[in-house]
Parts: C-alpha cells; sequence; structure tokens
C-alpha cells in the first residue's frame, strides 16, 4: 500500500512550480489582469455617480424652479387676500360709526385665514339700535365672499327696505339668498352653504329688544347674571323651502350689556386635553369679565383664547361683539 507523500517531496514540488517561467508569466498576467478589472470599474463607478450627481442637480434645480413659482404665486395669492380684507373690511360698519351709535363697545375679530366668513353689523334708523353677528359657512375665500353677500343684503334688508322686525329680516335674508342662488332652468340650487345669524332691535325710547336668531343666540349680563336667549336650530338658506324665525322680546335696563358671536371661539380646540373650549367655559368667562370696561374684556378675551390654543392651529373664524346699548 502506498504511503501519503512527505513533507519533503511537496516542498520540492512546490518549489519547481515557482522556478516554472510559465506559471510566473500567467501570475503576472493575472495581476495586471485584475489592475485592469479594477482601474476600470473604478472609472465606471466615477461615471455612474458623476451621472447620478448631474441627475440629482437636474432635480434640484427643477425643484428650486418650482419653489421659485410657488413662492411667486404665494406672493400673489397673499396680495389679492390681502386686498380681498380691505374690500371687506370697507364693507363692514367703521368703527367711528358705531362709536358713535354705542359709544361703549367692543368687537373681537380674528379670522382664521386673511378674510373671515364671519361678519357683523351695526346700524340706527328711526329711534331703533340695529345689531347683527353673523357666521357663514366655511371660512376663507368661500365663506368671506358669503359675507360680503350677507353684508349688501343686511344693509339693503335693513336701511333700503326696511324691516324692522328680526324676524322678518332673516326671513327677507333668506329669500333674497333663495333668489340669488336657485336657478329654475336646472332646478337646483348653485349654493347650498348657509348662515348662521343673531339679529338684535332696540327700540331707543322702550328700551325693548326684539330678538331673533338662526343658530346664533344673545347673551344678555344682568347683575352678574347671564341670560341666555337662544336662537331657532335653522340656518339662513339651510333649504329653499319657506321658513320662519321665532322673535323673542326682552327690556333692557340701563348696565345691561349684550354679547353676539360666532361659534369659532367656542369651538377651538386648546388646553391640556386638546378640547373645545366650550360654551360653558365661554359663559363663564363673559360673566366674570363682565364688570370690566369693555375694551379690557376684549383684551382678555384674546389673551384667554391665546393661552387656550397655544400649540394647536385655529380651526375657524371667531367673533365676539360686546355692546352696553344705555
Amino acid at each position: 500500500m502506498t504511503g501519503l507523500p512527505s513533507a519533503a517531496l511537496l516542498t520540492a514540488f512546490v518549489q519547481g512550480l515557482r522556478d516554472s517561467p510559465a506559471l510566473n508569466y500567467l501570475i503576472v498576467i493575472f495581476i495586471i489582469a485584475a489592475l485592469v478589472y479594477l482601474i476600470v470599474l473604478q472609472f465606471w463607478v466615477l461615471l455612474r455617480t458623476k451621472k447620478h450627481l448631474r441627475e440629482i442637480q437636474g432635480a434640484y434645480s427643477e425643484i428650486e424652479v418650482q419653489r421659485s413659482e410657488l413662492q411667486l404665486r404665494n406672493k400673489d395669492l397673499t396680495d389679492s387676500l390681502n386686498y380681498a380684507r380691505r374690500i371687506q373690511a370697507a364693507l363692514l360698519p367703521a368703527e367711528h360709526h358705531i362709536r358713535r351709535i354705542f359709544p361703549d363697545h367692543f368687537i373681537y375679530y380674528r379670522p382664521k385665514h386673511i378674510v373671515s366668513g364671519d361678519f357683523y353689523w351695526f346700524s340706527e334708523r328711526d329711534e331703533k339700535y340695529f345689531i347683527a353677528a353673523a357666521d357663514c359657512t366655511g371660512h376663507g375665500v368661500p365663506g368671506a365672499l358669503m359675507s360680503m353677500i350677507g353684508l349688501e343684503l343686511i344693509q339693503k334688508i335693513i336701511n333700503e327696505m326696511k324691516v324692522d322686525d328680526t324676524d322678518q329680516v332673516l326671513i327677507t335674508m333668506n329669500r333674497e339668498l333663495e333668489s340669488a342662488f336657485f336657478k329654475e332652468e336646472s332646478g337646483k340650487a348653485l349654493i347650498k352653504d348657509g348662515i348662521e345669524m343673531g339679529i338684535c332691535v332696540i327700540d331707543r325710547n322702550t328700551k325693548v329688544m326684539e330678538f331673533s336668531g338662526a343658530f346664533l343666540p344673545v347673551y344678555i349680563v344682568r347683575d352678574d347674571k347671564l341670560i341666555e336667549i337662544k336662537g331657532d336650530k335653522k340656518n339662513v338658506v339651510q333649504s329653499f323651502a319657506m321658513v320662519s324665525f321665532n322673535r323673542s322680546t326682552f327690556t333692557l335696563q340701563e348696565g345691561d350689556i349684550l354679547y353676539l358671536f360666532s361659534d369659532g371661539y367656542a369651538d377651538q380646540f386648546g388646553g391640556p386635553e386638546n378640547k373645545k373650549f366650550m360654551y360653558r367655559r365661554l359663559r363663564h368667562i363673559l360673566l366674570t369679565i363682565s364688570k370690566y370696561p369693555l375694551a379690557d374684556q376684549q383684551r382678555i378675551l384674546d389673551e384667554t383664547i391665546g393661552s387656550w390654543m397655544e400649540g394647536h392651529d385655529q380651526i375657524d373664524d371667531m367673533m365676539i361683539l360686546g355692546v352696553k346699548p344705555f
């Protein structure tokens, strides 16, 4: 039986391979080929990297162009909204006009965006004071357009058509909006959005106040007590069927304060548990601050909701009117 090769034989075999010119040649060829391969591979990787960088640079340049275009469009949009805000402000009653009718009042007005779907109205005619607060469906541009329509209509209804009864003001507004939005050819309403509104008419001589509300109430603070007169649970233009609204009467006294408002303040989320502010808190704060001058009340309302919504976005337009009629 043949045994295994000895260590001496293996050593001699390896030495013989090392001394072979052909084997040395092959080794050199292999090393050169490997180097060439590595160089080509590195060159190919470099080309791919440059191509990728060019693609990234092209994409970045395109993003920069798009970003510049978006910035320009955003500026144009913001400029347009700011101009729309000036138009809306021009339609709202002027401060000096309101102060002539109600020297003691405040208006807390905080749009969610630049323009607002909330609006207010103050007027005086035939020994009567008119106060209205309204909240159009939506906010931003759609709400602002509805509010401008509402402002024109309430001015027409009160000052031109000379409608005095609060329920008739809402009914007439409903009819006017129906005429504007309902098209007989299609048989459908073009717009189905509505307006929530509270309106007071105060007889300056008798001090009797009439109130009608489309969802919105009025609060009256007297002798450290808050009295609520609720509105009907229906919008103006909730439907194009014949609608009616209730009319309440209330005799005011010296020192009474009226508060009309939209739902934005009470519906704002915030606080430690991210909940709505709620009407309960709104009634409490209005009752608490009613003893202060109305200008201070406006400041406190702003500070309170600012603290409440800290870290949270505003979800809707906010408006609160405070008036001391006598």
